[in-house]
């Protein structure tokens, strides 16, 4: 049989590669695919034969011959996006869509019996005397001046005084202390009522403001990421040892995500977004886009560095690591935007921004990047290798190459003793996870934030004088159809002065005809207390069934610290359903990228593992307070219900991208020799060392987050960090290798069912091909050969 090849002078094993056989051809050929021939006849390869060339490295020459153009482009869609915004402003809300619980059905009937009134919110001006009795004549008028000047505030309307018949309650003389309520229009500005609050301290009092209306809202963002980016500067330049080379991933990846931001801040004038938002996809974006760029400035190193061209490189790489970076972000987004299953509009609006910021990040690793090589050429060499290269003896010092290098002599002692080295890691694995089991989600209140902070002192003087659960108060909302159902209602409140945990019970009469009652029940604990979830699972588990019982009243348990817990047992409750999606998405992406069977579950379950990874670090260090307090953002708390998902959504993405980028190096050494060994051993020492590289970025850019002061950014940003550490170093490097050493050939098996019906997707493109296209564009030879 005759066999016509093409062969180029620079890439002899090219021909090899195109000869040796229609399967292995087949396994790299991606139904991202386009037309493409020679520079004398487009859309014809060798013979008039019509060819084709992937969609990413078609992409990429196209980039690299109208390099300025993109790289004019991107500039231009940035300053464009940012006039803009600057145009129509920021939109962002802090709305919770709540999902079907009790207390949203109470938030639902006080509406209904809302008589039309403008919604309003509430908040305390809380003071303590240290000197005069706190209802001595002086300290009575300088606090009545200040509550007069709060009342002549725009958007203030009301003032409860302490001293007045209105506040009996409000005071505690034995404490010395005293507070009154405020009540503002939704949105008014709270700013002159704290200014107005701290202005008033004097000597022997001290004057507070708490309570939800003056409850600080998170800050989009405090600038701490740019440690992250210096950080991760630092370690490229360490590796590469070439300023270009280092600094092009910072560029990629900060562009990318300036874009991405711009967008997010105008689709909030489109969709519910909250200021948060901004925040996790510049943590999420800044991540990954500069991971996806180093493996792919990486690859384009190796290719220089063996004697490729520059566009046949920008193509190789492309062909090779642009098509694993396009599958790995897709994953990535797919992840992200299976958030929706929670079915909670702010969180699914973080979703939403992070999802942008990956996919504008993976779309600036494909066109920017390959412009921004085109236009350096070989300075993205060190100073060394560029010299190397010159006299002939390049050698390549790249992350992860040399037979002697660290990571082939990792992969050689992992494969000496796979037994013991998975049992290690397991291990480690389980220690670091097991904390996650007495995970608790909820709110964290002012108590438990840093020390000396305004709100803390609130909290501590609010706890002294009135109980710890006075701005934790439950709102209970009762239909009253009849009077019998009047009747049962005064005999519940009657009743719940008795239960434990409660400190106090207020409500006004029930009024002939009305139909709708409300009760306040202050409980004896914090909002974030345990002893307060269980005091709100009784009243609705025992004590107001049995008030309820026999009569037309219904009573519903509502208030601030009732729906956060709801919210909480609503998200948890769909966690299992989200983890289950999300490993078996998993494992269907591996199954078609790789056809097999036991790779992807063993990926699938290894990334359950980093999940649990990370919950369990959050549970120790925000939930048990294991060195909180050194972060900043004060003593041990629940975790925030919105953090175990976005973690979940997130390392799922993440711990993909790095399973995708060491098993798509093997399978590509398994499909040219058919030895899992080596495939396992090539994977792992030609990746070992960029993958330890990139979890080091990702690691300094999540960690920088961590010290912004807000509670759920820094919780988000530690459990990525060490979650993605470990994954890394453990995971990939340690157990996945040792697992499918142990397994042996059978980590390819895959039924011939599955076969015929898995679509094909090549993840990743053969190593060193250098197609007629790529010579064309260097203006190369194409030589034609005849293999018998």
């Amino acid at each position: 049989m005759v066999r016509v090849v093409a062969r180029s002078a620079s890439s002899p094993s090219t021909a090899v590669y195109r000869a040796c056989g229609t399967r292995a051809a087949d396994n790299h050929r991606s139904w991202l695919t386009t037309r493409w021939g020679s520079s004398a006849n487009p859309g014809r390869g060798l013979n008039g034969v019509s060819r084709k060339v992937p969609v990413v490295k078609a992409l990429a020459r196209a980039c690299y011959r109208w390099r300025r153009a993109t790289l004019i482009g991107w500039i231009a869609a940035l300053l464009a996006l940012a006039g803009v915004v600057v145009g129509v402003g920021t939109a962002f809300t802090d709305v919770t869509d709540m999902p079907d619980s009790e207390s949203a059905t109470a938030h639902s009937v006080l509406a209904e019996a809302g008589d039309g009134q403008p919604a309003t919110t509430s908040g305390n001006i809380v003071w303590h005397s240290t000197g005069a009795a706190v209802t001595s004549p002086a300290v009575r008028a300088e606090m009545t001046a200040l509550l007069d000047r709060v009342a002549d505030v725009p958007g203030v309307q009301q003032v409860v005084s302490p001293y007045d018949t209105a506040g009996v309650g409000q005071l505690n003389a034995s404490a010395n202390t005293a507070y009154a309520r405020v009540v503002l229009a939704d949105g008014a500005d709270v700013e002159p009522v704290k200014e107005a609050a701290e202005a008033a301290s004097v000597a022997g009092v001290d004057v507070h403001t708490g309570g939800q209306a003056f409850a600080e809202a998170p800050a989009p963002s405090h600038g701490s990421e740019a440690v992250g980016i210096l950080a991760a500067l630092v370690i490229l330049l360490l590796v590469f040892r070439s300023m270009w080379a280092a600094l092009l991933p910072i560029i990629t990846g900060v562009v990318g995500v300036g874009v991405s931001m711009l967008v997010v801040v105008l689709g909030a004038h489109v969709v519910d977004l909250s200021a948060t938002s901004l925040t996790m996809g510049a943590l999420i974006g800044l991540g990954v886009g500069i991971d996806y760029a180093l493996f792919i400035v990486n690859r384009y190193r190796k290719a220089l560095l063996k004697g490729a061209s520059v566009p046949d490189a920008i193509g190789q790489t492309l062909d090779t690591s642009g098509r694993a970076v396009v599958f790995a972000g897709i994953t990535v987004v797919i992840a992200l935007l299976g958030m929706f299953v929670v079915n909670l509009g702010i969180l699914t609006g973080m979703a939403q921004a992070a999802a942008v910021a990956v996919l504008l990040t993976v779309a600036a690793a494909v066109t920017l990047l390959p412009a921004l090589l085109g236009m350096l050429g070989h300075k993205v060499l060190s100073r060394r290798q560029r010299q190397a290269l010159a006299a002939g003896t390049a050698a390549d010092d790249a992350p992860g190459h040399g037979r002697g290098g660290p990571a082939a002599r990792w992969a050689g002692l992992v494969q000496r003793a796979p037994w013991r080295t998975s049992v290690v890691a397991l291990l480690v694995l389980v220690g670091l996870a097991a904390p996650v089991v007495g995970m608790r989600v909820g709110d964290a209140d002012a108590s438990s934030d840093p020390a000396g902070s305004p709100s803390r002192a609130y909290a501590e003087v609010m706890a002294d004088g009135f109980g710890a659960g006075i701005d934790a108060p439950l709102l209970l909302v009762a239909r009253t159809p009849d009077p019998a159902s009047v009747t049962a209602f005064t005999g519940l409140v009657s009743d719940l002065e008795t239960v434990d945990g409660v400190a106090a019970v207020t409500a006004a009469p029930v009024q002939a005809g009305q139909q709708v009652a409300v009760a306040t029940v202050i409980p004896t604990t914090s909002a974030q207390a345990e002893e307060t979830a269980d005091l709100i699972a009784g009243l609705r588990e025992s004590v107001i069934p049995a008030a309820m019982d026999g009569t037309g009243l219904q009573v519903y348990v509502g208030g601030t610290t009732a729906t956060s817990i709801d919210l909480g047992d609503a998200l948890m409750g769909k966690l299992p359903l989200y983890l289950g999606l999300v490993a078996l998405l998993g494992f269907l992406l591996l199954a078609v990228a790789f056809r097999s069977v036991l790779v992807p579950l063993v990926g699938a379950l290894s990334n359950l593992a980093t999940i649990l990874v990370g919950l369990g670090a959050i549970t120790a260090i925000f939930q048990y307070g294991f060195g909180s307090s050194l972060i900043g953002v004060g003593d041990g708390a629940p975790v925030m219900y919105i953090v175990p998902v976005i973690i979940v959504g997130v390392v799922f993405g993440l711990s993909m991208d790095y399973q995708v980028f060491l098993v798509s190096r093997m399978h590509e050494e398994w499909t040219h020799t058919r030895d899992n060994a080596r495939a396992v051993r090539a994977g792992l020492t030609e990746t070992g060392k960029v993958i330890a590289v990139a979890a080091a970025i990702m690691l300094s850019v999540f960690a920088s987050f961590s010290f912004s002061g807000e509670r759920i950014v820094s919780a988000i940003g530690i459990g990525l960090a060490i979650a993605v550490l470990i994954d890394a170093l453990v995971v990939r490097l340690t157990l996945i290798p040792a697992l499918m050493t142990l397994i042996g050939r059978r980590n390819w098996a895959y039924p011939r069912w599955a076969e015929r019906v898995t679509p094909r997707l090549s993840v990743e493109g053969p190593a060193g091909q250098v197609g007629e296209a790529d010579n064309a564009v260097a203006g190369e030879p194409v030589a034609a050969g005849v293999q018998s």
